[in-house]
């Protein structure tokens, strides 16, 4: 034996990966003693037996057709597939191969990625996991909602049936308007929040013509006693179009964070005003809203307004989520939402429609 002979042996033999000559016929010819340690079986039990018989049983189909394409000259990187241990055990393999036509022979070498693909399984499973809790949470948190929506609306119905003129008592008509106040603040989250997971659950959004004006007034009765109780002056001119493409609950849902936004923030040292207005600005349709509310530090706030839990106010209704919906609602309907702002004058926000 030669010396270049002895050292080529020795790799083949000491090297920790799994080395491996094939023939076409599908049979080992020589293989390390990686692979005999690796498997279970002596060099003798791999060479008597066709490679298939030691391939994972759901494996044999691909693995027999990868190697027909070996015998093509095609050369083969990180080929995986299950091979069984002689003790019951799987493993996975990565496969390089190289094919010589001339020899009929298949050079081949392997590293075990066991280890690899049981975190890859754990890893799937568990994210399988989270994905089947969140959506249950989800879901949860979807029923829970409309689950109290139905009670909520009885019982601001029969506020709204009360005549406070009837009612001498001073202190018993304060109490009424609080609670009445408070079952629409309550009725106003939840809406928010069934918007938020309408937002990230719907596939498919419905757009149609819709009277802006129409939209708004509901949006406006729902609010009649925040507005009333505020005392808020809301100005409306639709004058430039009366008409948009849209998402008739988007711009439900607009109209109605933006609105309460004006009469959460208002000064109280002054009387509340908002102007809801249309207007034509090189040939694109906006939608502006305009306050004299606190308005905030646009420094400050600046890259965060429009973020999800983000508040520029000590105002315990203040939650962070109007806004984040209202820039998902134009968002996905390829329009944008701009804001202007400025502490203690007011606040703008200039609505851009798609077209």
């Amino acid at each position: 034996m030669n010396a270049e002979y002895y050292n080529y042996e020795k790799f083949f033999e000491l090297t920790p990966d799994l080395l491996c000559i094939a023939g076409f016929d599908g049979y080992f010819k020589k293989v390390n003693a990686a692979v005999s340690s690796t498997l279970g079986y002596s060099p003798e039990e791999l060479y008597a037996k066709p490679i298939n018989a030691f391939v994972h049983p759901d494996d044999v189909e691909m693995t027999t057709l990868v190697r027909a394409s070996l015998t093509s000259s095609e050369t083969l990187f990180n080929f995986e597939n299950r091979y069984v241990t002689k003790s019951g055990d799987i493993i996975w393999l990565s496969w390089t191969s190289q094919p010589s036509t001339e020899d009929e022979l298949v050079f081949a070498i392997a590293k075990n990625i066991t280890i690899k693909k049981s975190l890859e399984i754990i890893k799937d499973n568990e994210l399988a996991n989270l994905v089947k809790l969140n959506n249950a949470y989800k879901q949860l948190s979807y029923t829970t909602s409309h689950d109290l929506r139905s009670p909520l609306d009885s019982l601001l119905s029969v506020f709204r049936l009360i005549d406070l003129n009837t009612i001498e008592n001073e202190r018993t008509v304060e109490l009424i308007n609080l609670l009445k106040c408070g079952g629409e603040k309550l009725k106003l989250k939840i809406d928010n929040y069934i918007d938020e997971l309408n937002t990230s659950e719907s596939p498919s959004i419905e757009i149609e013509n819709i009277v802006i004006e129409e939209v708004l007034k509901k949006v406006m009765n729902a609010l009649q006693t925040l507005i009333q109780n505020t005392q808020i002056s809301i100005k409306i001119d639709f004058s430039e179009f009366r008409t948009i493409s849209f998402n008739r609950e988007y711009l439900s849902s607009i109209f109605l964070n933006l609105i309460s936004n004006s009469i959460k923030f208002r000064r109280q040292s002054i009387n509340p005003y908002l102007s809801i207005y249309s207007r034509m600005v090189d040939k694109k349709k906006q939608l502006v809203f305009e306050d004299n509310g606190l308005g905030f530090n646009m420094e400050e706030a600046k890259g965060k307004i429009f973020e999800l839990n983000q508040t520029f106010h000590s105002n315990t209704d203040s939650k962070g989520i109007g806004l984040y919906l209202v820039k998902k609602h134009m968002q996905s309907m390829n329009g944008t939402v701009e804001v202007e702002s400025e502490e203690n004058v007011g606040t703008k926000f200039i609505l851009t429609l798609s077209s």
